[in-house]
């Protein structure tokens, strides 16, 4: 039985390259900052800030990469979330174009991450966006025409219905639009990695050492059950799992389940046959679907995203329908792994990133909304320039986008979300 602090059973964990553990925390710490949450978010902020010299202790509740971060589709995909285009009455046109390109350079900068530090995550270029109708594929064409009026660096390559086979074996799809400039990776690999390279650089991180409080103030004291760390400056990079340790930001953001199942190793013909270019790609629905093939040939198909508070009791049942719906020809083929977690989705879709007002040496990025593979770093970035330097104007463009506060309260948010999906599933069965 796996320990409910250790990664849960995913092909993820079961393959990991790096097994590194850290201690818990005892005692008394001091650091220039604290950062909590041993994901994607707090351990990219805490390798940028030890980039810049900082003295930083990182406090895990689990294992680094126990949430979203290290059990994600794998997915790097271009782009901060949905179109950014909206919040120009809040940026500015030359907000917009900053967050256009940060959705560029954000896959980038992963990339670079991987290369400065030598991690070996089974990173691969190849991505196609999925068009489930006609009309979907006529948006396509816009969008690529869009990307090439931002300068977008990497080839793109428009795929119809009648090609469609060249990018995968399915008849579901009206077409798809080819991005070179996106892949996909194994990111419990890329988190440990990159956690590696922060505790080389002088990070002290603890895992299994859950805060259960903070004491604000000109600094910040976070409580642990064996120790404290007293810090200058906090990051909160909890995402999905802040629970009630800032309630002001809990609210903001949904936990939302998604899951994925992970198939047996498939022989090199039949997954040359599946995804011929071995790309990562996604399609447009509601509740979507996004698979790829793993490193070892084997079908990784995920989606599905729950907005009830409620897991599938059977993980594999839930899924496999869903998986033979594209890929009939898999139907005695056998389902090795399956398991879900949760991502943080945000009302508009928009990463929440900066500091508290009640408290300006508190800092927090958060509700990627299951575009955290890239963005979380970006953010990471940010708040490491702005506790650095004292400003940051990537910062600023994204605090000024409001965010609300999802209704409901604790225990009705998740339900009243869970109708609203409902009614966007509805329209799209019968549109």
């Amino acid at each position: 039985m796996i320990h409910a602090g250790e990664h849960a059973a995913s092909y993820y964990a079961a393959t990991a390259r790096d097994k590194q553990t850290y201690p818990a925390l005892e005692g008394e710490v001091h650091a220039e900052v604290c950062v909590i949450g041993g994901g994607l978010t707090g351990v990219n902020t805490a390798l940028e800030l030890a980039l810049r010299g900082h003295s930083v202790v990182l406090l895990e509740g689990r294992r680094i990469g126990w949430g979203a971060s290290g059990r994600n589709g794998g997915q790097l995909i271009r782009g901060i979330g949905h179109d950014v285009s909206g919040f120009a009455k809040y940026v500015g046109e030359d907000g917009v174009r900053y967050l256009n390109q940060a959705g560029f350079d954000s896959v980038k900068l992963v990339a670079e991450r991987i290369q400065q530090f030598n991690i070996d995550c089974d990173l691969r270029w190849g991505f196609c966006e999925l068009a489930n109708t006609p009309a979907q594929f006529t948006a396509m064409a816009e969008e690529q025409r869009e990307l090439q009026s931002m300068g977008y660096g990497h080839p793109t390559r428009l795929v119809g219905a009648g090609q469609i086979h060249e990018v995968v074996a399915s008849d579901c799809y009206a077409g798809g639009l080819i991005d070179m400039g996106s892949g996909h990776l194994h990111p419990l690999d890329l988190v440990t990695g990159e956690a590696r390279a922060a505790s080389n650089l002088g990070v002290k991180i603890f895992e299994q050492s859950p805060v259960l409080r903070i004491t604000h103030g000109s600094s910040v004291t976070l409580h642990c059950a064996n120790g404290r760390v007293r810090a200058d400056k906090l990051v909160l990079g909890c995402n999905a799992h802040l629970e009630e340790l800032e309630p002001r930001l809990t609210g903001k953001v949904l936990p939302a389940g998604s899951y994925v199942i992970v198939t047996e190793p498939l022989p090199e013909h039949v997954a040359a046959k599946l995804i011929p270019q071995n790309m990562a790609l996604c399609d447009q629905k509601v509740g979507l679907d996004y698979y790829r093939l793993t490193a070892d040939r084997r079908l990784l198909f995920g989606g599905a995203c729950h907005y009830s508070g409620r897991d599938p009791a059977d993980i594999g049942a839930y899924m496999r329908p869903k998986m033979l719906k594209v890929f009939p020809q898999l139907a005695d083929v056998r389902i090795d792994y399956q398991w879900g977690g949760m991502i943080g989705i945000t009302a508009n879709r928009f990463p929440q990133v900066g500091r508290l007002a009640q408290h300006p040496n508190v800092y927090f990025a958060q509700g990627y909304s299951g575009h955290g593979l890239n963005v979380t770093h970006w953010t990471a970035k940010l708040l490491a320039e702005a506790i650095s330097a004292g400003q940051s104007q990537g910062l600023d463009v994204f605090s000024a986008v409001p965010h609300l506060t999802f209704p409901g309260g604790k225990l009705m948010r998740s339900p009243l979300l869970a109708m609203g999906m409902l009614w966007y599933r509805i329209r799209e069965a019968i549109g």
